[in-house]
């Protein structure tokens, strides 16, 4: 399992490989339109080492954030620059954090810099990406956690530094990324619940049915698509799902994604029992 370079709440870190293990054995090119965190890619990327028989050609990776999709660009080109900011910055962080948090996310807040999301995504709580909608405010408080050190950020950030030069990062919405899928590629989605989470990212809005005809619009021109949602929650007890159009996908599977982390900070302190989420997993062929 590759360690998260972000802290992101619903990332796929604990579930990446679970999920690779359903991808096709080798494909063309690969995209991931909701990017996130890039836990699915960074393990896929690990997974595809070798240069005589390897797994695909390139991998895509995209989102609507532009100070996101700066921060992996960085991490491929200009890892030392990102890492000096880490360094810094959470050093001071550590001698005065309540200060300092508040300095991070008025500075980020005010020219929406990737050096400072990347600080926040570490120091906020839980993770939780939250921007108000009326104004763009990255409005989440700061975390209880210690951020881990400058030397553990530096080894990470090495690891994924050397993972990324197979692929490329661009900011655009999940419409057009899709639409560059053809023949032999494979296209993974994994969009905000729709039952939930668009108060948490307030980034990729996304139209349900406008994604299910991206997905019949890739299918159709020989691209694999498959999709992360919501499926069942409270250890199978309480359906969540949504139903795609009749034929869309050929297999639906269910993986086990522990506990939600809405629910463990809903519920600090109380115990936890049968709250178990099991996401969809949908699949084109």
């Amino acid at each position: 399992m590759i360690p998260a370079l972000l802290k992101w709440i619903g990332n796929k870190q604990r579930f990446a490989e679970t999920i690779i293990s359903y991808m096709p054995t080798s494909f063309n090119n690969y995209y991931e339109p909701f990017l996130g965190s890039g836990a699915v890619m960074a393990e896929l990327l690990y997974h595809d080492t070798s240069m005589f028989f390897p797994r695909f050609n390139h991998a895509y990776g995209s989102d609507v954030l532009p100070f996101l999709i700066d921060i992996f660009n960085l991490t491929k080109e200009a890892p030392n620059v990102l890492n000096e900011h880490y360094s810094r910055e959470i050093s001071e962080y550590y001698i005065r954090p309540n200060e300092k948090y508040a300095e991070i996310r008025d500075r980020f807040n005010a020219d929406h810099n990737p050096y400072d999301f990347l600080l926040l995504s570490r120091t906020c709580y839980s993770g939780v990406i939250r921007f108000r909608k009326a104004d763009g405010y990255m409005s989440t408080p700061r975390g209880p956690h210690k951020p881990i050190s400058p030397e553990s950020f530096d080894k990470r950030l090495a690891q994924w530094h050397l993972l990324l030069q197979k692929a490329s990062f661009s900011c655009e919405s999940y419409v057009d990324a899709m639409n560059k899928a053809t023949d032999g590629d494979l296209v993974y989605c994994d969009p905000p619940y729709t039952h939930s989470q668009g108060i948490i990212y307030g980034a990729q809005d996304f139209n349900i049915d406008t994604l299910w005809e991206k997905i019949a619009e890739c299918k159709d021109r020989g691209a694999k698509v498959i999709l992360s949602i919501n499926g069942m929650r409270d250890s199978k007890k309480k359906d969540i799902s949504v139903t795609p159009p009749d034929g869309l996908f050929e297999r639906k599977l269910f993986v086990n994604c522990g506990t939600s982390m809405i629910d463990r900070l809903q519920n600090t302190g109380k115990e936890m029992k049968n709250k178990r989420v099991d996401d969809q997993l949908l699949l084109t062929w």
